[in-house]
């Protein structure tokens, strides 16, 4: 029966967790993408591909937290005081809404 909770149950449970989180924190959202939007040139999520499970490329979504990158400017790492985040880019970081775009990736699974 454990077996059965692990291929079906959890995957259920998932989507109806993060199906309800995101139409309750649609309106924050909205407000999120329309502040990065305006507060630097640019895409409102950052995507970039990670490895999952089994070792299966999927696309991973953020808000976009940094000016997008130009030839002169590519640094892998980034560090206190980093001149390349944005204003509203340091306020997600430090509440983590950064991260909420990911639950498009627990959706898609």
């Amino acid at each position: 029966m454990s077996n059965l909770y692990s291929l079906f149950g959890k995957r259920v449970f998932d989507l109806f967790a993060a199906g309800v989180g995101s139409v309750i924190i649609s309106p924050l959202f909205l407000i999120i993408a329309i502040a990065v939007k305006c507060s630097s040139k640019g895409p409102v999520f950052y995507k970039q591909e990670r490895v999952g499970k089994e070792f299966q490329p999927f696309t991973m979504y953020k808000f976009r937290s940094m000016v997008v990158n130009d030839a002169n400017q590519h640094h892998l790492v980034t560090a206190q005081g980093d001149q390349r985040i944005t204003s509203i880019g340091r306020f997600l970081r430090r509440y983590k809404l950064d991260e909420l775009p990911q639950l498009i990736n627990v959706i898609r699974g």
